[in-house]
């Protein structure tokens, strides 16, 4: 169990210091079938990219809030991820209307339309694909991030003790984020190397700790099941197997 951190960024920091080439987070959509598997390197690229893009871009500043309108979904974990490397703080399923900037999917785009600041819009289609016409009124994720730099500097950096995430109105600081992903991970007995399928969603806690922070923590990963009210018993068992899954979360 990882307790150096202070922080949920110093999290992908610490699993890149580790085998940056393992499996962190696999996703599926039993919707649409789609799988993406993302290393650790490959995780941390993404992080990178988009905190330059809130930092560069979108000019976001330590303690500014963002409304995340989105699924249990890879990029999804990489907001989370990136909005705590800027200090951003990230309001899981919070009001548009309230916060300084807004990231939707393409299902939540017109309650996205309230906010006044900074609009983003995913597409969250396979392998990260970009809109085919990029909605009114916002950036598309797909096309912005790609170009943006490979390495990220904080330039206010945040601390322990900076709020991180608020979710159920819950709020968080990322050092109480991080003893929760801990807790979590020791009530299900996660350890290095643990893989955790995941089917809850990303709008409650328990999804967020099970689905993320706590595999982090743990030195485990995450398989992310999207939809997976699909499934059938058989097909739930052989992805086990394909997975090496080790622990469930639904």
């Amino acid at each position: 169990m990882n307790t150096a951190d202070r922080t949920p960024a110093d999290l992908l920091r610490s699993a890149l210091a580790g085998d940056a080439s393992r499996p962190l987070i696999t996703f599926y959509d039993d919707a649409t079938g789609e799988r993406v598997e993302l290393s650790t390197a490959t995780l941390a690229n993404w992080v990178a990219k988009t905190a330059n893009l809130l930092q560069d871009e979108l000019a976001a500043a330590r303690g500014e809030r963002l409304a995340l309108l989105l699924p249990a979904h890879w990029q999804t974990a990489v907001w989370l991820l990136a909005a705590s490397a800027t200090g951003v703080v990230a309001e899981v399923e919070g009001d548009p209307a309230d916060t300084d900037l807004v990231v939707a999917g393409p299902d939540r785009l017109e309650a996205a339309l309230a906010c006044s600041g900074e609009r983003v819009a995913l597409a969250l289609r396979p392998l990260g694909g970009r809109f085919p016409t990029t909605p009114d009124g916002f950036l598309d994720y797909a096309v912005a991030a790609p170009g943006q730099g490979d390495v990220f500097a904080a330039l206010d950096p945040p601390g322990p003790d900076d709020l991180a995430l608020v979710v159920e109105g819950r709020e968080l600081t990322g050092s109480q984020l991080l003893d929760l992903a801990r807790a979590d991970a020791a009530e299900r007995g996660l350890a290095p190397g643990s893989r955790i399928m995941s089917t809850l969603g990303y709008d409650r806690l328990p999804g967020l700790l099970a689905g993320l922070f706590a595999p982090l923590v743990a030195g485990g990963s995450v398989v992310l099941c999207r939809n997976a009210d699909r499934l059938d018993g058989a097909a739930r068992a052989a992805r086990q197997e394909s997975e090496r899954v080790t622990h469930f979360a639904d």
